[in-house]
């Protein structure tokens, strides 16, 4: 079920009310906000970890042994 539909369901007309679809869906509690560092905010950092996640998802697919330093 996608957001609009999960919405229309439980308001029928929610154009009426609401100027976007996330408005409403935060007030019938369908979507809320989540609490995290500030630090997993910064680019850097998150594109650290999905580096980090694809080489080891390349050393498990191809039996790569790791690099010393």
């Amino acid at each position: 079920m996608s957001l609009r539909d999960h919405v229309e369901s439980m308001l029928p007309e929610w154009e009426r009310w609401y100027p976007s679809l996330f408005d409403a869906a935060q007030d019938l509690g369908i979507i809320r906000a989540r609490v995290c560092p500030p630090s997993s905010l910064l680019l850097s950092q998150r594109h650290a970890v999905i580096y980090s996640e694809a080489v080891q998802a390349f050393r498990a697919r191809w039996n790569a042994l790791e690099e010393e330093a």
